[in-house]
């Protein structure tokens, strides 16, 4: 089944939803051993401002091939004290751009798009200049990121269960891509057609590049040569049969990682190898939903490490964690309603002090003040309304 109600089925990637299941409320890790075709935009992007309490900017992303979904990229800005979203105008010219990513320098955006034929797209910042697009391969490209030294592009495609490697250059545009991998090994389990990549991302010692694969019940661990943008294979972690993992959310110690498991309703607490680049995944555990059915989608952990939070589709809520043990454990403290249907994805803002979360069947944003002391969330305000909400990308 597909995420999006009203999306297409051209538009599985992200939005795919799994079976329903349960598990234990707390866990500890297992021991951690000793640039294509450019397009028009309508508007520049906000200019972040000086003063840490001024306006900052936003990113939506959005399905424009979907009923009543968006024209492109939504331009917004928040403000860091009330979490009061402004609405400013669109980047058009970008197909079905449902994850967004920020270069390092903060000069360029990406966006997947997320179509038959796969393919990521860069967009100047300081004018909102379309730089172009390439294609990725595969299809379906659901999610994409930055390598921190900000020469490379990692892009997962769902619909074709391979992830890609494109080269970046000085201006933020994107080259021809340096490398693809399927995921062939292991089969895909029962009920699915083929792997499905959900995401891939850099863990923090930089060197190693991880993949979570929805259809394989596995996370891949490769290495990324920096100089030729090639992937070699290290590693394999696999998750009990139909766990369905979706996406992985590093602590900042860069030992631990959290792993969102979207067909059997569970997260996983995992163990980190810096050396290697090999995750160890712990016991499945609650996610507090008490919805018959729920897909859990992202988490995201505060810049101190403290707590951790979870989107929760079906149950419409954010589940709150105490982080413990230098991020070994996690400790469900209770949910929240999210106040919006069927959360997608959320982000922390730089500080940490807000979080967003993006309703996709509610076409809203809402905002949550985050509580570093305690780890409670408030909402910030009515919700910001932004048509097929699928992806919120504060700066």
């Amino acid at each position: 089944m597909l995420g999006g109600a009203a999306a297409a089925s051209a538009l599985a990637g992200c939005g795919s939803d799994g079976d329903n299941g349960g598990s234990a409320e707390s866990q500890e890790a297992p021991q951690a051993a000793p640039p294509g075709q450019p397009s028009s935009s309508t508007s520049a992007a906000p200019e972040p401002s000086r003063s840490p309490s001024g306006p900052r900017p936003l990113y939506l992303g959005t399905y424009t091939s979907a009923e009543g979904g968006g024209k492109g990229i939504g331009v917004a800005s928040y403000d860091p004290a009330s979490g009061r979203i402004t609405g400013r105008d669109t980047i058009t010219g970008v197909q079905d751009p449902s994850y967004l990513a920020v270069h390092p320098d903060g000069g360029t955006l990406y966006a997947v798009n997320e179509r038959e034929r796969g393919a990521v797209t860069a967009v100047r910042l300081a004018d909102g200049k379309v730089l172009g697009s390439r294609p990725t391969g595969g299809a379906h490209t659901c999610h994409l990121s930055v390598h921190p030294g900000g020469r490379w592009l990692l892009s997962a495609d769902y619909g074709s269960g391979s992830v890609a490697v494109h080269p970046i250059d000085a201006s933020g545009a994107l080259g021809e891509r340096t490398d693809r991998v399927t995921h062939s090994r292991p089969a895909p389990r029962s009920g699915q057609q083929g792997p499905h990549a959900h995401q891939f991302i850099t863990a923090p010692d930089g060197g190693h590049v991880l993949a979570v694969d929805f259809g394989t019940d596995t996370v891949y661990s490769y290495r990324l040569d920096q100089q030729a943008g090639t992937l070699t294979e290290v590693a394999q972690a696999h998750t009990r049969a139909g766990a369905g993992p979706r996406h992985l959310t590093f602590h900042p110690g860069g030992r631990y990682a959290y792993l969102a498991d979207e067909a059997d309703d569970t997260v996983a607490v995992c163990a980190y190898e810096p050396s290697s680049g090999r995750l160890t995944i712990g016991r499945p555990q609650s996610t507090g939903s008490k919805a018959d059915t729920n897909y859990p989608a992202q988490l995201a952990v505060t810049p101190d490490g403290a707590y951790a939070f979870l989107a929760n589709r079906g149950d419409n809520t954010l589940a709150r964690y105490a982080v413990e043990g230098d991020g070994a454990r996690l400790r469900l403290l209770g949910t929240v309603p999210v106040e919006g249907d069927f959360p997608r994805q959320i982000a922390l803002s730089p500080d940490g002090g807000l979080l967003f979360a993006a309703n996709q069947r509610s076409g809203t944003v809402s905002v949550f003040r985050v509580d570093g002391t305690a780890g409670e969330l408030r909402l910030a305000g009515e919700p910001f309304a932004s048509p097929v909400a699928v992806c919120a990308l504060p700066l």
